[in-house]
């Protein structure tokens, strides 16, 4: 059997896998709460790796790998960022908006809280949000869905625009049909083999490469500056990388998840899970990185044409021929993890958030699961469209999106869980200002090579919602009653 042919049967076995987890979740799904938030009854690991890993994405096995391939450990200051932007979500936002979103009309989506939580009556707080889910997941799921086109065309040679097509259609299938249940259990298996395969190839490698002063020696020969975490970083630089952790608090498919734990007091343990996790997969990403490079010093008739492509290669250079399909299978789960939670998020604003706000409709949970199908699919093929031509890095479109959502939400949902006088208005100009930021510093070259796009679009939309909110705040006795029930929800529980 060739070894081509074992790999296969290993990604074979795995996308089975994930579409019987889809049939699965698709008997346990019977309203419209169920294919959104899974019911409120996930537990404390499921959420946890399920958050780790619809966060991650092919990023965490190509992009973040790809990165510091080509410019050494200088590229790392995005996981130091990220490591802690994510323990800060898990502490400042996780028990909050689970409790929250319970007291305020039992929200199961992000746009329904805050229209909730701001008793905003005109609803364009409400479609607004939904408007900017849309823009900025549909680029997301895109590039979700290039990394799967790279991801066959480099492990088995296979034409880009058919690795699209088949990673497409697998996640398309078990998020249509299994919803919310679906994504979380099939992020949980994803979660784990993605853990797994990072912690295996670094460690493998190193020893293919002669312990870890050779493999040392190997990276100073190629050029010292690699192993360096400030060479050729300005200030500015090294504050874009870290700023990354702030687009956590606004990840409308990663704070979903904090609304369908089973209890507040289940944050706890998640938060130690879910940590511990990403530290780990951080840290093999980037040993992965540095073991690659002091491979292919060493082995100099052999050459990696895509630096994104480092940990697959390795894989399969490294393990028996099934193994490493298992291996292959991490980078398909790093990718398939993200594009089901974005689907699904977006599926919700187009149904729950604009949808019913704009058309006030009165149909069925069974209508309204219907045509959360139905979005995943048009979602899906717009995304698909996007993907098509092959011509942006994967660590370009998630950046991009990654800031429009930590600037569009992020400030809003800080400010909704521990200020009394953010406002309906306040939330919505400092939404679309932090918005517009983005959209703009994100596209004119000479700022985003400057600054990372996130951090003007964060600080303006903070400003902007604090002083409008100042502005337009008036009393209202159902707030100020929720944001106490809420606290005190809060103090009872989770202890």
């Amino acid at each position: 059997m060739s070894n081509e042919m074992y790999q296969l049967i290993a990604i074979i076995l795995y996308m089975a896998a994930m579409v019987f987890i889809g049939w699965y979740a698709f008997k346990r799904t019977s309203n419209l709460t169920d294919y959104m938030l899974g019911g409120r009854s996930l537990g404390p690991a499921v959420t946890a790796l399920s958050a780790g890993a619809a966060d991650m994405s092919g990023w965490l096995l190509m992009g973040l790998p790809g990165a510091i391939y080509l410019n050494g450990l200088v590229e790392a200051w995005i996981a130091v960022g990220l490591t802690i932007g994510a323990y800060l979500n898990w502490l400042l936002v996780a028990p909050r908006l689970r409790v929250y979103t319970q007291v305020s009309n039992d929200s199961i989506t992000i746009p329904s809280y805050l229209e909730s939580r701001l008793k905003d009556s005109s609803r364009l707080l409400r479609v607004a949000s939904g408007i900017i889910i849309l823009i900025f997941f549909t680029f997301y799921v895109s590039s979700g869905m290039v990394a799967g086109g790279k991801f066959f065309l480099s492990s088995f040679g296979l034409n880009y625009h058919a690795g699209l097509l088949i990673v497409s259609g697998v996640v398309i299938f078990y998020t249509l049909f299994g919803g919310f249940l679906a994504v979380s259990y099939t992020d949980v298996v994803q979660g784990l083999i993605m853990f797994i395969a990072l912690i295996l190839v670094p460690v493998v490698g190193i020893f293919i490469t002669g312990g870890f002063t050779e493999t040392t020696a190997s990276i100073r020969e190629v050029d010292p500056q690699l192993l360096n975490f400030v060479s050729g970083a300005s200030f500015l630089g090294i504050l874009s990388a870290v700023a990354w952790g702030l687009g956590y608090f606004g990840q409308p498919h990663i704070i979903v998840r904090f609304m369908a734990i089973s209890s507040v007091k289940e944050t706890k343990s998640a938060r130690r899970i879910g940590i511990g996790w990403m530290f780990l997969s951080l840290f093999g990403a980037i040993a992965t990185a540095l073991v690659g490079i002091a491979y292919y010093h060493q082995n100099t008739t052999v050459k990696l044409a895509d630096a994104e492509t480092v940990f697959i290669v390795l894989g399969q250079i490294i393990f028996h021929p099934f193994i490493a399909g298992i291996m292959l299978a991490a980078v398909l789960a790093a990718v398939m993890s993200t594009i089901s939670s974005q689907l699904i998020v977006t599926s919700s604003a187009l149904i729950e958030d604009l949808y019913k706000a704009v058309f006030k409709s009165d149909a069925s949970d069974k209508q309204y699961v219907f045509l959360g199908r139905m979005a995943v699919l048009v979602v899906s093929i717009i995304a698909m469209a996007l993907a098509w031509p092959n011509n942006e890095s994967i660590l370009k479109i998630v950046s991009f999106a990654w800031a429009g959502f930590g600037a569009s939400f992020g400030p809003i949902i800080l400010l909704s869980l521990y200020w009394r006088k953010i406002t309906a208005a306040g939330a919505l100009w400092g939404m679309v200002a932090g918005a517009i930021t983005v959209i703009i510093w994100g596209n004119v070259e000479v700022l985003t090579g400057t600054l990372y796009e996130i951090v003007p679009g964060f600080i303006i939309c903070w400003i902007v919602t604090m002083i409008v909110s100042l502005i337009t705040y008036r009393p209202n006795p159902e707030i100020e009653k929720e944001f106490t029930e809420a606290l005190e929800l809060l103090e009872r529980d989770g202890k």
